[in-house]
């Protein structure tokens, strides 16, 4: 009889266990799942894009120096943009007090990339950063009407012609970029230049240089883009 009753026991406090884990499987069973992230199915070459700068050309018209530039851009999955830009760089400026006259015309080129930095990097607006390595090799022409001799009162004239110097520089750049219309884009950047070396004819420093502008060793510039993108 006592053999029957723990038996009887035994069973109950299996059961009663039982029924404890079943609400508990249950609710495990209820528990939504976590949705997976989707994976960006874009494909890794998204298109290339030609453009032209609106800036040099305007600062060409209206001042003694400026430059036309072009440009060839890929993209990258939305995400990075491979970039050429080359151009023509032209000056021509004489001084009002000594009449030293500056020319050159001469071409000029940079590689680099810019990053989309927004969090939905297939949005028709995007704001890039980047960076540029330029590079120019040109001539330039100095010619002065020279000093008058405090004594003799003659004019000694100085000045060269085909004077060579070459540059290397980096630019830093933040921008923004916008799809207007079809496959046609426009942006605008600013760019901090900074010179890393450069090479002057005998004559001196040259005043302006292609592609980086005037001949100091650091400074801003801008562009304005017209682009056709496919």
């Amino acid at each position: 009889m006592m053999v029957r009753k723990n038996i009887y026991l035994s069973l109950l406090l299996i059961l009663n266990a039982l029924f404890l884990l079943f609400p508990t499987g249950a609710n495990a069973q209820r528990r939504p799942t976590v949705p997976k992230e989707k994976k960006d199915t874009v494909a890794f070459f998204r298109g290339v894009a030609v453009g032209i700068d609106l800036v040099g050309p305007a600062m060409r018209s209206l001042a003694s120096y400026g430059q036309y530039e072009a440009l060839l851009r890929l993209n990258i999955k939305d995400r990075f943009f491979p970039i050429i830009e080359a151009g023509i760089g032209q000056a021509d400026k004489t001084d009002e007090t000594t009449e030293t006259c500056f020319k050159t015309n001469a071409p000029y080129a940079r590689v680099g990339c810019d990053f989309n930095m927004l969090k939905d990097k297939h949005d028709v607006y995007r704001f890039l950063v980047g960076g540029r390595v330029g590079y120019t090799s040109f001539k330039y022409d100095v010619l002065s009407p020279g000093i008058a001799d405090p004594i003799w009162g003659t004019q000694s004239a100085y000045g060269a012609l085909d004077s060579k110097g070459n540059q290397l520089w980096a630019e830093l750049i933040g921008g923004v970029d916008a799809k207007i219309w079809g496959p046609i884009r426009m942006g605008w950047s600013v760019r901090y230049k900074l010179r890393l070396a450069h090479k002057a004819g005998e004559i001196g420093e040259p005043w302006y240089v292609p592609g980086f502008g005037r001949g100091d060793s650091s400074q801003l510039g801008a562009t304005f883009n017209v682009l056709f993108e496919l």
